[in-house]
């Protein structure tokens, strides 16, 4: 199974058992909450804010909302903010966590600390990401341009693993995987080509499994099948490609914003690989992505990371 939009793969998460608690750090800034209040209405969340009380009742006013006060957690300070959001999660009182009005360093020390954070051992945290392309036939998925630098081959197999659970969490049966370069032959002079021939052949062997992996392959074979053909590019990625994995997050965070800002594409994205999922947008996000975020974390809490 694959998806179309948003609204395809939003509707099937809705019909699913929902109400999945949400802890939320120094959730005090109107993006942030309109898009909790709009999950929470619908029934897919039940959130915990964690902040600033004062700052959240008044941004809460300005939206004419409220929330009742077992559900607000009084921590003024951005770095007690995020430790207690985080223990919200670690103690089971929550199965998620999203990031609300402060650096994503904040919330990222309190997610790492190895007693007392939401490390999966020594699990690879990867930050996924899928989006709505307007030119594009189905959802597509861009990583990583937010977590892992410069990965190398192990950290790329990670990448794709942390993807593919991730899709098959939401639905997904087999995801096709394009492992980017800027030619689809192997080059000995090019490392992306080799690394990505590399991830091709541990697919082939079976030690990166439930999805296709083609590699290397260019941005234009894996999103369109007419250039794929006539490279005399044969595979089944080829225009069908449901994740592209960048060499590097300049490359994936490149790719990322030419989608939404150029192209208009829709996008929704947060942390895995680790304990749970971790809704991790910019500040500047608008409240649809945020929403949409909330809404597939909370599909992926509710499946278990």
């Amino acid at each position: 199974m694959e998806y179309k939009t948003f609204d395809e793969l939003v509707g099937k998460i809705k019909s699913a058992p929902r109400g999945v608690r949400m802890a939320v750090a120094a959730a005090d800034d109107s993006h942030t909450l309109e898009a909790i209040l709009k999950a929470r209405d619908e029934g897919i969340i039940s959130p915990i804010l964690v902040g600033n009380k004062f700052l959240m009742e008044k941004a809460l006013d300005q939206l004419g909302a409220s929330f009742p006060d077992e559900d607000m957690i009084d921590a003024p300070e951005l770095t007690d903010s995020a430790q207690r959001a985080v223990a919200l999660v670690k103690g089971g009182e929550a199965a998620f966590l999203m990031k609300g009005n402060l650096d994503t360093s904040i919330i990222l020390k309190a997610v790492v600390n190895r007693e007392n954070g939401l490390r999966k051992g020594d699990a690879l945290m990867s930050h996924f990401t899928i989006f709505e392309i307007p030119s594009y036939h189905k959802l597509l998925c861009p990583v990583d341009g937010g977590m892992v630098t410069y990965p190398d081959l192990m950290q790329k197999k990670a990448i794709i693993e942390n993807t593919v659970e991730t899709l098959l969490k939401m639905g997904y049966d087999c995801p096709k995987v394009g492992v980017l370069a800027s030619v689809e032959k192997l080059n000995p002079k090019m490392p992306e080509t080799v690394e990505a021939d590399a991830l091709k052949q541990m697919n082939l062997k079976g030690e990166i499994k439930n999805c296709i992996v083609e590699g290397p392959i260019s941005y234009d074979c894996a999103v369109s099948r007419e250039i794929a053909e006539l490279k005399g590019f044969e595979s089944p990625v080829g225009g069908e490609a449901d994740i592209l994995l960048a060499p590097n997050i300049h490359a994936g965070n490149i790719m990322g914003k030419m989608l939404t800002v150029t192209c208009g594409a829709k996008m929704a994205g947060f942390v895995v690989g680790a304990t749970c999922p971790i809704v991790l947008t910019s500040r500047g996000s608008c409240a649809e992505e945020k929403y949409l975020s909330i809404v597939l974390s909370a599909a992926v809490a509710q499946m278990g990371e």
